[in-house]
């Protein structure tokens, strides 16, 4: 038996994770703020209480060493520094990262798509050789790429398999994408309006397909970077669609071309340019094949998404996603130019 220990234990993809490599005969210890045990895990699994960003705590979990340290919740240098000092101790070491990282061939990205023609063209498929950001603090993708960067430097000390993850969905995700359409259809909107035709593709990463990654990594030290993201990359009018059919409504789609006008037909997946990544890298270097499809596990998000609004304003329950979005259920603005419910 191997030791890995997970950092970011109780988070939706830490949750799924601890539960692949323990099932797969893993010893694992789970790392989290609260030391909490999911339910679903195996009983061997050895729960630790430990904040990310006191490095005492992560040193006394990590203990006398691991064979694999797979990381949730790093972002940026300083995170990629603490890691590495663990070189030594730990074999080799699983991160996630993000597809926010990558830009296109005029320098556009994540962080330019709010100035005008700033919403980058990435070729379609994006593979994990397309130029990402400068490093650096300012934001959520320089961070991700100082990340990188400071892991892949390091990577003849601590090999490191960073895995650039798309638009995450699962249960326990704070901002649930998911949340737009199921909402709508609880409070009895038949009629919706999509913006860019329905088409936009924004390439979604189930956490089990992401677990299954960090279960096929973790006994192949190597350092690489592998895009991890579902087999298919459903449109917003798809996604919207399967909502529909799994909350047994029926909808009327209003497709509008072009971009949204005062944030009607605008959605979390309502994207100009497709942002669809490749992933024959992980099939080629790790054997890698999906667990599942995105369709198949809307019936365990909508139920997930469902229990928690139950009796709860939407902004209560998902504070993180208001704060993201804003007002996402603009339900006046909507009826003035599209109208009725």
């Amino acid at each position: 038996m191997t030791h890995a220990v997970v950092i970011g234990a109780t988070g939706q993809i830490g949750r799924a994770a601890v539960d692949a490599l323990a099932r797969d005969g893993w010893a694992v210890t789970a790392v989290s703020r609260g030391g909490d045990r999911d339910p679903r895990w195996p009983r061997d699994v050895r729960v630790v209480r430990g904040d990310r960003e006191d490095d005492a705590a992560l040193s006394a979990a990590v203990g006398g060493g691991c064979d694999v340290l797979v990381d949730m919740v790093a972002y940026g240098e300083r995170e990629a520094r603490q890691l590495v000092s663990f070189a030594g101790r730990v074999g080799s070491a699983v991160v996630i990262s993000s597809v926010s990282v990558y830009e296109d061939d005029r320098g556009r990205n994540f962080d330019t798509q709010a100035e005008p023609g700033g919403f980058p063209e990435y070729p379609v498929p994006i593979r994990e050789t397309q130029r990402t950001v400068r490093p650096g603090e300012g934001s959520y993708s320089t961070g991700k790429a100082a990340l990188e960067r400071e892991l892949l430097a390091a990577g003849d000390r601590l090999p490191v398999t960073l895995l650039r993850a798309g638009a995450i969905h699962g249960p326990y995700c704070r901002t649930p994408r998911e949340l737009y359409f199921v909402k709508r259809n609880l409070d009895g909107r038949r009629r919706r309006v999509l913006a860019y035709g329905g088409a936009s593709r924004f390439h979604p990463a189930s956490v089990r397909n992401i677990a299954e990654l960090v279960r096929l990594a973790a006994p192949r030290p190597g350092t690489r970077v592998l895009n991890a993201v579902d087999p298919d990359a459903p449109t917003v009018a798809e996604i919207a669609a399967g909502i529909d059919a799994v909350m047994g409504v029926e909808t009327q789609d209003v497709l509008v071309d072009g971009p949204p006008v005062d944030g009607v037909g605008d959605t979390p997946w309502s994207v100009p340019a497709p942002v669809v990544c490749d992933m024959g890298a992980a099939q080629r270097e790790l054997g890698y094949r999906p667990v599942v499809r995105y369709a198949d596990t809307l019936p365990e998000t909508v139920a997930f998404i469902e229990e928690r609004l139950a009796g709860r304003d939407w902004r209560e329950a998902y504070p993180n996603m208001f704060q993201a979005y804003g007002d996402l259920f603009d339900y006046a603005a909507e009826d003035a130019r599209a109208g009725g419910r």
